[in-house]
């Protein structure tokens, strides 16, 4: 798995993000950016990101990942 893979996956569960995805081997950064995350707590926010890669994450095929979750008000602020 790479990081061009792991970010069509998430576009698949987030459509309406901006989806920025940095890594290699098991390991990624994920920067997503939607209104999806307005009025959501940061647990909330990072499960939605999770349920994209859930089996991945399962099969080990994705090791670990650091998550930033904004909504576009949040990254102009």
């Amino acid at each position: 798995m790479d990081a061009a893979q792991v970010k069509v996956l998430l576009q698949a569960q987030l459509p309406e993000c901006e989806i920025q995805v940095q890594g290699e081997g098991s390991h990624y950064d994920i920067e997503a950016i939607g209104e999806v995350f307005a009025g959501l707590r940061p647990v909330k926010r990072q499960q939605l990101v999770y349920s994209a890669l859930a089996d991945h994450i399962a099969d080990g095929s994705i090791h670990a990942v650091n998550i930033r979750t904004l909504t576009p008000q949040e990254r102009q602020g």
